[in-house]
């Protein structure tokens, strides 16, 4: 990779339709790359790279500073109101290989409603759509991003109240995926102050993964 100083990271959003999936990436980059507005029908049909500037003061090295950039990869929802679960499958993990095969990924941010219960049912799919994307080491690189936090705390629920009374269902991903989850408050997540804590707990989740990152291929089925 160019340059020493600098380190790149790559995620990508997976999640349902209305989840906040896009705004998330966008938050993530701090600019508006992906389209993210309301709808009866789900907005996103195929997959987008967005690429931030380079951004300081997030993340330290060796005792020394590192200019980061983030590559966001946004996907079609699922499930998705036009498109086949296999038509979103075969999409995301072209694009994945397509943008990533190279580099790698270094995280998967499966988008939830934290103002919205997650069923058995809803948290089955979720999971075997991910491991039919990146394979048996998925826990590894997944965390989730919960959204619509501003939601959860109108409601007087704080962070760790709101896991207290968490369902099973979303209790037990996040035991899968070793507890890595993020609150992201859409009220103030395209802000400077809010995008680096939300960096900065993703670094902490890379790095212990020991900067590993998944290789992704094509695969022809």
């Amino acid at each position: 990779m160019a340059d020493s100083n600098e380190m790149t990271i790559n995620l990508v959003v997976l999640g349902r339709s209305q989840t906040g999936k896009s705004a998330a990436g966008n938050s993530l980059l701090g600019s508006w790359d992906f389209e993210s507005r309301r709808s009866p029908s789900s907005v996103t049909t195929g997959c987008s790279l967005g690429r931030s500037c380079r951004i300081s003061g997030i993340i330290r090295r060796n005792g020394r500073e590192l200019t980061l950039r983030v590559r966001v990869l946004d996907t079609p929802s699922y499930p998705h109101s036009g498109l086949s679960k296999e038509e979103v499958r075969d999409t995301v993990r072209s694009a994945l290989a397509h943008h990533f095969g190279e580099e790698g990924l270094h995280l998967a941010l499966l988008v939830l409603r934290a103002d919205v219960p997650l069923c058995p049912e809803e948290g089955d799919h979720a999971i075997h759509f991910i491991q039919e994307l990146l394979g048996p080491t998925w826990k590894d690189f997944t965390a989730v991003l919960l959204t619509h936090a501003d939601k959860a705390e109108e409601g007087g629920f704080s962070e760790e109240a709101y896991i207290c009374s968490a369902s099973s269902t979303l209790l037990s991903l996040l035991s899968s995926v070793q507890h890595k989850y993020i609150f992201l408050d859409n009220q103030k997540s395209i802000i400077k102050e809010e995008r680096a804590i939300v960096l900065r707990k993703i670094l902490n989740f890379i790095r212990q993964n020991n900067y590993q990152v998944l290789l992704l291929k094509h695969s022809k089925e």
